[in-house]
């Protein structure tokens, strides 16, 4: 059995700013990540961010991940990092947790609070041949390409015009891999324009109401059959044939959320946020009072808004630690939620302040 003041469940944006936040407080802090290396999303990203310059605004994704560990190794003292590590149990009764490190050493941990940064996972459309080698998420490209150096395939098929599949999207076509095509369900571009304006002026199509329907190939991935959607969503017209060797699916992701389930955090299902997340009060933490949630695994959003969401949980652990006084608490915790409704201004973060306001509530003690 292990100790730490706290623990930080996932090394991505939003598990990084918490740990730095609350370790630079004077907080002992425990960081564990199923990754080989900590960054999460962020290490896959080679486009610069958007926002303001406190968001770090025109640097690329891996950058700040270099900078967020390079804070994290200044406070070396204050934090001890787990890689390969998954958080697989919550023993209500103790507050215990059950960690797997690598794939046959299984020990515990008893922290005081806890924040869950665990992110998401990506969700898989169900098609004929959806299991043929060549059929891949977004994130496994992401991870191939950006992390490993290694192209996927010669011709792709994107399937969904979000933000991830705009970005994929140029990425392959950087890298030198023809995306034969950009298919979408809705009947409009739910992603950036700034990212579909780049693979549109390189020549991609882009099908609105559009979904695949089957992968071709015996042992693998030879093309796939698309077709059109009518607007009660039902299939119309006849099949379409494309050749390719990869489909990459970048249809949404899902909140990661099991660790709350098993800590009997109130949970609500709220749609704006993409499934499941806690119910929480302004400074991220759960109906559990030693936890916090902060990032994807509290709804899906951009990881400008997840590294603040981190920096928000941090604070509030440490405060509840007694490393923050109340004035400093205050400030701080006003001074974020200030950078937090500036990323989520304007009509582009309606649906996030929408299903933030569904799941949050002032304090409570007063909910």
């Amino acid at each position: 059995m292990r100790e730490t003041e706290l623990l930080v469940v996932g090394g991505g944006p939003a598990g990084l700013s918490a740990a730095v936040e609350a370790a630079s407080h004077g907080c002992e802090v425990m960081v564990v990540d199923s990754d080989l290396a900590l960054g999460g999303q962020l290490i896959k990203q080679t486009h610069k961010f958007f926002g303001s310059e406190s968001e770090r605004a025109g640097t690329r994704g891996f950058k700040i991940a270099e900078i967020l560990l390079d804070e994290l190794g200044q406070l070396k003292g204050k934090v001890e990092v787990l890689t390969n590590t998954t958080a697989e149990s919550y023993y209500r009764g103790d507050g215990v947790v059950g960690c797997m490190t690598d794939e046959d050493n299984y020990w515990f941990v008893k922290p005081k609070k806890i924040v869950n940064a665990t992110g998401a996972s990506e969700k898989i459309l169900p098609f004929p041949n959806n299991d043929l080698p060549g059929v891949y998420g977004a994130g496994a490209i992401q991870t191939l390409m950006n992390v490993y150096g290694v192209v996927p395939g010669k011709k792709v098929l994107m399937v969904g015009a979000g933000n991830i599949g705009l970005v994929v999207s140029y990425q392959l076509l950087q890298a030198g891999v023809d995306v034969v095509g950009i298919v979408e369900f809705l009947p409009n571009i739910s992603g950036y324009w700034v990212h579909a304006a780049k693979v549109r002026r390189l020549g991609v199509p882009v099908l609105l109401k559009h979904t695949i329907t089957r992968a071709i190939g015996e042992n693998k991935v030879e093309g796939a059959y698309i077709q059109a959607v009518d607007d009660n969503n039902q299939l119309m017209g006849e099949p379409q044939k494309i050749d390719c060797d990869i489909i990459c699916m970048s249809v949404g992701l899902s909140p990661t959320v099991d660790l709350l389930w098993q800590a009997g955090c109130k949970m609500m299902y709220v749609p704006e946020l993409c499934g499941y997340v806690a119910r929480r009060d302004n400074q991220m933490r759960t109906s559990n009072a030693d936890i916090w949630a902060a990032g994807d695994a509290h709804g899906i959003e951009e990881a400008s808004a997840a590294m603040v969401e981190g920096r928000i949980a941090g604070l509030g652990a440490a405060h509840s630690l007694d490393h923050v006084d109340r004035v400093q608490f205050g400030e701080r915790l006003g001074m974020f939620w200030q950078r937090l409704d500036n990323l989520r201004a304007g009509a582009t973060g309606e649906k996030i302040r929408c299903g933030v306001g569904k799941c949050t509530c002032q304090a409570w003690e007063v909910d």
